[in-house]
């Protein structure tokens, strides 16, 4: 059975605490309230499972530390204590030094749990072990009992935690818990559709003027009278002939209109979003502790 320090195991265990961390935790004797140490480590085995607090007794034996099974510790997060059950300072001189050097085999342990056991814990029948002792019986509820005066055996190679809940069960008694609940509204959100837009295109036609300037040729025939009108030329210079004479051509400008496309503007489509809070209500329920004691003292932490 290998032990492995909680650190080492799982790096992040404080997560699975709520962000509490039991190594720091003062320990104190159940009912007288004495301190005996500090929590200076945790030991699971390869399952995660507790098995062992690591207790420097520095308020009873300074510098030593030794090892506390779970199942005889009670954890009190409400006042960051924890609680040993049934240890006693002649038990705390008794119990062998844990070194991190040394190697926890099962020799080792069993020096741990011998002193730890103690006989009227068997003979009440809450050890749920099978010992190899020939005289081992059974409670009235069918788990094996020892006889008063002696100690459970156990065969090395076959030996669970398990064994000795005693030891390594979490106690009942010491650890009952009633939950309470309430009912928290939730909020999330669901989108739907409202509805939607479409943006499209047509076409408008229009009449359009357009002022084009143009120009024509036409013939000017101006007849006027010479300086020398009147005056006799000789039979060479008159020449009478008859038919075309002169010869112009005519021009005039005619308007040759076009379309032609141009981009006139852009239309930009884009969505936005605007933020508003909306309030809802609903009726919750919260369970709360009703306590009848009569008339035994109760302390509430």
């Amino acid at each position: 059975m290998v032990l492995y320090k909680l650190e080492d195991f799982e790096p992040s265990y404080k997560d699975s605490f709520d962000g509490h961390d039991i190594k720091g935790l003062g320990v104190y004797t159940q009912g007288t309230d004495e301190k005996v140490g500090t929590i200076s480590d945790v030991l699971v085995d390869e399952e995660g499972h507790f098995r062992y607090l690591v207790v420097d007794l520095g308020f009873w034996i300074f510098g030593k530390k030794v090892l506390l099974p779970i199942g005889r510790a009670r954890i009190d997060y409400n006042v960051d204590r924890v609680y040993t059950v049934g240890l006693t300072r002649e038990q705390a001189e008794d119990l062998p030094e844990f070194n991190e050097r040394q190697t926890l085999d099962y020799d080792y342990e069993e020096r741990v749990r011998g002193v730890y056991r103690q006989p009227t814990d068997y003979n009440l029948g809450v050890e749920a072990a099978t010992p190899l002792d020939p005289l081992a019986g059974l409670d009235p509820l069918g788990s094996p009992v020892t006889p008063l005066g002696t100690t459970p055996t156990y065969a090395r190679d076959s030996y669970t935690y398990e064994n000795e809940p005693a030891l390594y069960g979490l106690n009942e008694q010491d650890h009952q818990t009633l939950r309470l609940y309430e009912e928290r509204l939730i909020a999330s959100k669901r989108r739907q559709k409202t509805g939607e837009v479409t943006i499209g295109k047509h076409v408008e036609t229009d009449t359009a003027r357009i002022a084009v300037p143009v120009e024509r040729e036409r013939v000017v025939i101006e007849r006027v009278t010479p300086v020398d009108a009147g005056t006799a030329v000789s039979g060479y210079e008159a020449d009478f002939r008859e038919g075309e004479v002169a010869r112009i051509e005519i021009h005039e400008e005619t308007a040759d209109v076009r379309k032609e496309a141009f981009l006139r503007e852009e239309v930009r489509v884009r969505k936005v979003v605007d933020q508003d809070t909306v309030e809802t209500q609903e009726t919750v329920r919260r369970e709360e502790l009703d306590v009848n004691s009569g008339n035994l003292p109760i302390e509430e932490r």
